[in-house]
């Protein structure tokens, strides 16, 4: 019963994390714009969180990779964050273009994402803050009581766990802003913006299952083998 009742709570918290967007549909306003952009906002907590796993899992053997996956990664979020603004005008015209003072090299990247970033919580309503700490929260929930309670980190690798957040990203935001741009060109009425959440807490469900399934599994045959990580 603990076991189970251990398990649930990240998903739990995944449910109710993505209940705020549904609120604030219902009654805040929101429109397609922000929802998409809270969406993007997730795939920096995600970062943050699987850069932990990477340490939790690899040691000081990780840096090198978390050096890269931060630039990597970084990157990829800077490039989609463009597109989410652009499609949903969230931050009116945002320009690509960075302040004259920029970073050196490739620290560019991250400067981008801090730069898109003033732009969003600028544009944003002042629940916005409350919906990103909602999602910090909830990933925060399934790091400490799957990956560090359940000792997921065991049965995983740092090369697994740099390319896990890129499956998320295929999978989920595509479809994302796919309904996104539904929405948009069909003057953003509220059943399809209802549909579009529905949507992301049906595909967050199933993706949460499937990546600790996976883990179990492998959890399952490394005890049955004899075998377990240091």
């Amino acid at each position: 019963m603990t076991e189970r009742l251990r398990i649930d709570l990240p998903l739990l918290a995944l449910v109710l994390a993505n209940l705020v967007p549904l609120f604030g549909v219902l009654l805040l306003h929101w429109d397609v714009g922000a929802i998409v952009v809270l969406y993007w906002t997730e795939n920096l907590v995600v970062g943050f969180y699987n850069l932990l796993k990477m340490l939790l899992t690899g040691g000081k053997s990780a840096l090198g990779s978390m050096l890269f996956f931060c630039l990597h990664y970084g990157g990829f979020c800077a490039i989609h964050g463009m597109f989410v603004l652009e499609l949903t005008q969230f931050a009116g015209e945002i320009s690509s273009q960075l302040p004259d003072a920029s970073w050196p090299g490739p620290l560019v990247v991250i400067q981008k994402i801090l730069y898109f970033g003033e732009q969003i919580f600028a544009a944003a309503p002042p629940e916005f803050g409350w919906a990103c700490i909602a999602l910090l929260l909830s990933h925060g929930a399934s790091f400490l009581l799957l990956f560090v309670g359940q000792q997921e980190y065991r049965h995983t690798s740092v090369d697994a766990l740099m390319a896990a957040p890129y499956k998320r990203i295929a999978v989920l935001h595509i479809a994302v802003i796919i309904g996104g741009f539904l929405v948009i060109e069909l003057g953003q009425p509220m059943g399809l913006l209802l549909a579009l959440v529905a949507l992301k807490i049906g595909m967050d469900i199933m993706l949460h299952n499937r990546a600790h399934r996976a883990l179990s599994g492998s959890s399952g045959e490394t005890a049955a083998n004899g075998n377990t990580r240091p």
